[in-house]
């Protein structure tokens, strides 16, 4: 079928565990960024998940697959195999694909939005590791269900040795742009945890230790962490609506994730399309998405603390950063993302009409 405009309307199977509103992990953002940005393009998706319930700006239909309360993740993976996906033109998951071997299903793509194994090298816990080695495993297995295999990354890449291609992340550029003011004082975002790699602890440390006797009136912003009480200079929103997360993005001076890890890293992408700097440790996704540097500030951890200081003292650099990012947010776009990922399977879908004289379903 084809849309008013002409173009070949595709019906979409997408598969992910993680969905908000429920789960702001990385890689369920994402696809339900997606799965948005398939239908405004005039396709018809479904989206496969523990779910009854999504996000009140979905645009996807919503079918619910049972987990029960007990080994949850494995559940789902295996009881995706009692679904019908004969229906679809193309079936898109982020992940536990892993078991629908052998099983009746359209043109298979999968996005790894990270490697489980990279991140068992910088996880803590014995515990934590081997789980994390464990879905390790299960990405590698789905390189054999999949009909075509993308990272989000050329660092994922790397981990996931029979992918070929790479797409990045996307942003929604109609939501995440610059704001109309900054704040009155200078201020510092975080989005993330505390713990593990994304290493907010130790900016709030460094935030108290060498930020704040410099720079007295600056202001911590940590957002998605849970809320304590608010402390000098620094304010805990917890886990922000949408709208509130974009209007911290436009009002922080400057935008720092310092993690010792990232598959990709979607929230120096969604700064960046805001018009706000981005500081960060070279980690592997900050060093791609800001192009070894061009686009933002890689600093070692011991150094973060003078290049914050630096950032915030200094209002030209500041703009020169902020306009750098917005080029480079340019090349997220949801559009592009979608044409990257569709334009194979339509152009592979007028082939096959054309030589059989018939039109697709």
């Amino acid at each position: 079928g084809a849309d008013g405009e002409g173009r070949r309307r595709v019906r979409i199977a997408c598969i992910s565990y993680y969905l908000p509103p429920v789960d702001l992990i990385g890689s369920g953002m994402q696809m339900h960024g997606l799965a948005n940005a398939y239908v405004r393009h005039g396709h018809q998706v479904t989206m496969f998940s523990p779910y009854a319930k999504g996000a009140d700006d979905a645009l996807y239909q919503l079918c619910p697959v049972p987990v029960g309360n007990s080994n949850r993740v494995i559940r789902f993976a295996w009881n995706l195999r009692k679904q019908d996906f004969s229906q679809f033109d193309l079936l898109h998951a982020a992940m536990d694909d892993y078991l629908l071997l052998g099983k009746r299903r359209p043109f298979h793509i999968r996005t790894f939005h990270g490697s489980c194994l990279a991140e068992a090298m910088h996880i803590r816990g014995t515990r934590n590791r081997l789980r994390m080695l464990f879905l390790g495993l299960t990405e590698w297995l789905s390189c054999s269900v999949a009909h075509r295999r993308v990272c989000v990354s050329a660092n994922t890449r790397r981990y996931i040795p029979f992918a070929r291609e790479v797409i990045p992340n996307g942003v929604d550029l109609q939501i995440f742009r610059p704001g109309e003011d900054k704040s009155e004082h200078p201020s510092i975002l975080f989005v993330g945890t505390m713990g593990y790699r994304k290493r907010g602890q130790m900016l709030l440390d460094i935030f108290e230790r060498e930020i704040l006797p410099r720079v007295p009136d600056a202001e911590l912003w940590i957002a998605r962490e849970p809320a304590p009480v608010n402390e000098k200079g620094v304010s805990w929103f917890g886990p922000v609506p949408l709208t509130e997360l974009v209007r911290l993005y436009q009002r922080a001076w400057v935008f720092c994730l310092p993690s010792s890890y990232e598959g990709f890293g979607v929230p120096y992408i969604e700064a960046m399309a805001c018009g706000t700097p981005v500081v960060a440790t070279p980690n592997a996704g900050a060093c791609e998405v800001l192009d070894g540097g061009r686009y933002g500030v890689l600093t070692e951890p011991e150094k973060l603390g003078q290049a914050l200081l630096e950032v915030l003292r200094d209002a030209d650099r500041r703009n020169d950063l902020a306009a750098r990012g917005l080029v480079r947010a340019q090349e997220f776009g949801w559009d592009r993302i979608v044409a990257a990922y569709l334009e194979p399977v339509v152009r592979q879908r007028s082939v096959s009409t054309t030589c059989s004289g018939q039109e697709p379903k």
